[in-house]
């Protein structure tokens, strides 16, 4: 007998298809038509995976840390069901579920993988009472919509309550959130010689949620992220079961640590830039380790992973047309996300190691998934990078308010270009190049997706949705 679900996943699908035919990457709209249909859709779907489901979550990084996390699995021979385009709210967790089902009350997959947006993590572990939780950061990001960070790890607090924690130990707010609970594992990154200088003096999470004395930090490894202690109450960084350990930063290509598991140690070398990608991974792996997979699997997973789209991607540019075709000339393009002052400056950490002057092409959106509101850019420490900016194209809705930060921080105005149209500002910014020189764009979250659209238009990438 045919269930009462098969006609609705029926009618999803063609949502789906008739999305796809209209330009669209089908990523949430068939998913939010089957909710519409059916509210119990994720949970009812969820519960055919044979491995149940295990969620990410965090203000920066999940998307690269749920890729990371899938590349482990694989390697582990575990099928996945995964919105790996980066859907994360309902609709796409749908959407994923959904294109994974089949007749018979069976899916596509052994395990389900979602990253999962910060104010739907309660709602969507509700439904699939995953196996675990990870949780990775908790940083300024979005105001308008989040609000202040305590009122989403109250709302975690609140809201995980049954679920296994993944946590990662470097963030007050966030290993909060597993004391007192049994199971949980922390990770975290341990080595002094990353050490800032300082705390920058946007960093959130100064202060001991239990007595509101604010906290002493040891070390600091990024934004609020390090070695801390309350010197009032005692409360102080869990010790983390899975670490970084002997960690090596190699500019805007590459970043390798050694990794420590409670099943012993080995050596990954990602090639992904940063130390904020080294904290994604790290996530990665103890997710896994959280699940019973192999140390080999795991390092088998992370050795060699490449970006996910817009996070330290590469493209190759023509200069010439729309294609580079024989004998045109090119230009490496790398896109590095930002979007709040956290990232932003990781960003700007990681390009301040490359050598010599830097062209950039900056585009600063502010539609509503990038937050209306623009005012962490004069939280974004630009000022290290100005003397080195070479040129700057400033691009996107507040394109103006941009060249005016950097204006601000120090880069001269000669070298300030602003124009709002992407379209136009991306050859713009490509031309002119020094030898092999880079172009590096720094796009918010609508921006990085416009700029890749633009790039498939241009033919010189494959697809806006992988």
């Amino acid at each position: 007998m045919v269930s009462t679900l098969e006609p609705k996943l029926a009618l999803a699908r063609a949502v789906g298809a008739l999305s796809r035919l209209r330009g669209g990457g089908a990523t949430s709209a068939p998913g939010k038509f089957l909710m519409a249909l059916d509210r119990d859709a994720i949970g009812t779907l969820g519960a055919r995976l044979e491995r149940g489901s295990v969620l990410v979550s965090a203000t920066n990084g999940k998307t690269t840390t749920a890729a990371l996390a899938a590349r482990i699995f694989e390697h582990a021979g575990i099928t996945l069901v995964h919105n790996r385009a980066g859907a994360n709210m309902a609709g796409g967790i749908a959407a994923a579920l959904l294109a994974a089902a089949r007749p018979h009350a069976q899916i596509a997959g052994e395990l389900g993988l979602f990253e999962v947006d910060e104010l739907w993590l309660d709602a969507i572990a509700s439904q699939l009472a995953p196996r675990a939780v990870l949780l990775g950061n908790l940083f300024r990001d979005q105001l308008d919509r989040y609000g202040e960070l305590e009122t989403i790890a109250a709302r975690w607090a609140e809201g995980l309550r049954a679920e296994r924690l993944v946590l990662n130990a470097d963030d007050p707010l966030v290993a909060d959130l597993g004391r007192a609970r049994p199971g949980t594992l922390y990770f975290g990154v341990e080595d002094d010689a990353l050490a800032l200088p300082g705390m920058a003096h946007a960093a959130d999470a100064k202060h001991c949620r239990r007595c509101g004395a604010p906290y002493s930090f040891e070390v600091v490894y990024l934004g609020h992220l390090g070695r801390y202690r309350c010197p009032n109450c005692g409360q102080q960084r869990p010790a983390p079961a899975v670490s970084a350990t002997e960690v090596a930063l190699q500019g805007v290509r590459s970043t390798s640590f050694t990794l420590r598991t409670p099943a012993g140690a080995g050596r990954v070398a990602l090639a992904l830039p940063g130390l904020y990608n080294v904290y994604n991974a790290l996530a990665a792996a103890a997710l896994a380790s959280a699940l019973q997979v192999e140390l080999d699997r795991i390092l088998a997973g992370l050795n060699g992973a490449t970006a996910s789209f817009g996070r330290a991607e590469a493209v190759t540019l023509s200069l010439a047309g729309a294609s580079a075709g024989a004998g045109r000339a090119t230009r490496e393009l790398r896109i590095l996300l930002i979007k709040n002052p956290a990232g932003a400056n990781e960003v700007l950490r990681t390009l301040a190691l490359e050598p010599g002057e830097h062209d950039l092409l900056g585009v600063l959106n502010d539609n509503i998934a990038d937050g209306r509101d623009v005012s962490w850019i004069w939280d974004a420490d630009f000022e290290p990078l100005a003397a080195r900016i070479r040129r700057v194209c400033c691009s996107g809705t507040r394109a103006a308010e941009l060249a005016v930060r950097l204006k601000y921080a120090g880069v001269p105005e000669a070298r300030i270009a602003v124009e709002p149209d992407l379209a136009r500002a991306l050859p713009a910014a490509a031309a002119g190049a020094p030898d092999g020189a880079p172009l590096y764009a720094l796009p918010t979250y609508t921006a990085m997706l416009s700029l890749r659209e633009l790039l498939v238009a241009r033919g010189e990438a494959s697809s806006a949705w992988s």
